[in-house]
């Protein structure tokens, strides 16, 4: 009988983690970004920083609102959600963030709604319409006390850093793929979250809030911090991995060091932080579209380059497997849709919600009065 000798090379393996998995952590890190930069004016009470409390608020509640649609999209179903709950598994950080993700959204919302609770009730004067008693309704007790809405924010900033936190440990704890399992990731994360929330911020001040230079002066100042933050974890990953200290990091590095597709990766990576960086500090009142744009793409392609340059790494074998993103629900159409939802959300927000306070509502006024003095001048 002749023996034979069957030889198994490799299986490819299509990717677990779809495109639907970076939108969700792409959303709920700007959320959770954008909420911590509405601390100062709504918590503290700072009035020079109205206009990007509300802007910020504005961004923690669109991409907050969103993200858990794309996580559900991602899970295939509510059903799946629902078995977080009827078998809670505590070893598993992904079971934990079934009750993270409702405690930060339930906090966000209470938040907003005591820190609105005031503009609702002026909406709602006067008028015979349901929209106006809806105001009046939401409004009930006119502006909140500061000591209510520092309770709701303490509640939200809880359920932010437990999100921040899970989000980071459910990808650090695959062991399997040494490029996740590193604590460089949670930090990098959260570090890249706040830069994209700074980010939004600057775009929602180009292209919502009438452009005050001021705060596009600050933003640009505080995004050069973030982005400092997120070049020194990057740095500390690259010094341990070439240092041989950690021998995960060392694999981790050894396996993307000689592809030709991650050394670009990392080339676009040190661009898309320095560039912003040097027009941050350059040019810092007339760079925020810009740097706002690299910004929340930078966010965005991190968490990419994570889920899915991380899983065309093979766990076992050589080489890189394909990924070619398809133009389905599982691919472009959902993060189309996932935009449209955003967009969606946004447009509503913008239309219903009182997040035009005093101060946003004078610098509008400002700019439109200048526009009108300039076409005067102009005849």
């Amino acid at each position: 009988m002749d023996s034979q000798i069957i030889e198994v090379l490799n299986v490819t393996r299509g990717v677990a983690w779809l495109p639907w998995a970076v939108s969700y952590f792409f959303l709920i890190g700007l959320s959770y970004g954008s909420f911590m930069l509405t601390l100062p004016y709504f918590v503290f009470g700072r009035a020079q920083h109205e206009k990007l409390g509300r802007l910020a608020l504005l961004g923690a509640l669109v991409c907050g609102l969103t993200a858990p649609v794309a996580l559900l999209a991602d899970l295939h179903g509510p059903g799946r959600f629902l078995n977080f709950y009827l078998h809670f598994q505590p070893q598993s950080w992904m079971s934990w963030g079934s009750f993270f993700i409702p405690i930060y959204l339930a906090g966000l919302l209470l938040y907003a709604w005591l820190a609105l609770r005031g503009d609702f009730a002026v909406r709602g004067q006067g008028g015979t319409s349901l929209l106006a008693r809806l105001y009046r309704l939401a409004g009930r007790g006119g502006e909140a006390p500061r000591m209510a809405i520092a309770a709701a924010a303490l509640l939200a900033l809880a359920g932010a850093v437990l999100v921040a936190l899970y989000t980071g440990m459910e990808v650090m704890v695959v062991h399997a793929r040494p490029l996740w399992n590193t604590p460089f990731l949670p930090a990098q994360f959260a570090a890249t979250a706040f830069a994209g929330a700074i980010g939004l911020a600057l775009l929602f001040n180009r292209f919502i809030g009438g452009r005050d230079s001021e705060l596009e002066i600050g933003l640009n100042r505080l995004l050069v911090l973030a982005l400092a933050l997120v070049l020194t974890l990057g740095g500390g990953w690259l010094f341990v991995s070439l240092s041989g200290v950690s021998p995960s990091h060392s694999a981790a590095f050894s396996q993307v060091a000689g592809m030709p597709q991650w050394q670009l990766t990392a080339v676009w990576t040190a661009l898309a932080t320095i560039v912003p960086m040097a027009l941050a500090t350059w040019r810092p009142a007339s760079s925020g579209l810009i740097t706002g744009l690299i910004a929340v793409h930078s966010a965005w392609m991190m968490r990419w380059t994570i889920f899915i340059g991380g899983q065309s790494i093979p766990k076992t074998g050589a080489g890189l497997y394909d990924y070619h993103l398809p133009l389905g629900n599982d691919g472009l159409l959902g993060i189309v849709g996932t935009l449209g939802l955003w967009i969606a959300l946004l447009v509503l927000m913008l239309e219903y919600l009182p997040w035009a306070g005093q101060a946003v509502a004078a610098g509008n006024e400002k700019a439109t009065n200048a526009l009108a003095a300039n076409a005067i001048a102009s005849h």
